[in-house]
């Protein structure tokens, strides 16, 4: 069993990534970092796309690395990757391409305004995945 877990730095991923390394026992975990063009960071001037590109590696090792630190410390092997894209696009994408058979993603656990103006990525994912999702949620 391969068991993806979309991988942010944010509190949320870090729980999810600790969830699938607690409750996934046999299974490879994968954790992934989507580097989003359109985060809202993104300056558009000549020679942004390069700079955008290698200051979101940068982030991508580093969150990978975090990753990886916290599987070391379970106990447990971890495979890393990262792609561009709009995330709730990319993570289900990454699952179909790569035999993933689950998803666990965090959840900020935001509801009313603020999840109808900020969208939410772990819900798109749930409506598209055509494999199991689990959501761990962060109060």
């Amino acid at each position: 069993m391969r068991v993806l877990v979309p991988v942010d730095g944010s509190d949320p991923s870090d729980d999810a990534l600790e969830y699938a390394l607690e409750q996934f026992e046999d299974a490879e975990i994968v954790a992934l970092h989507v580097m989003d063009p359109v985060d809202g960071t993104t300056t558009w001037a000549p020679g942004a796309a390069t700079d955008w590109l290698a200051a979101s590696e940068d982030r991508s090792n580093s969150v990978l690395e975090t990753a990886n630190e916290v599987a070391a410390t379970a106990g447990r092997p971890l495979t890393t990757d990262s792609v561009v894209g709009r995330p709730s696009h990319a993570i289900v994408e990454y699952a179909d391409e790569h035999d993933i058979d689950h998803i666990v993603l965090g959840s900020h656990g935001r509801d009313g305004l603020s999840r109808v103006l900020l969208g939410s990525v772990a819900e798109t994912v749930v409506r598209r995945a055509s494999i199991p999702v689990t959501v761990v949620r962060t109060e």
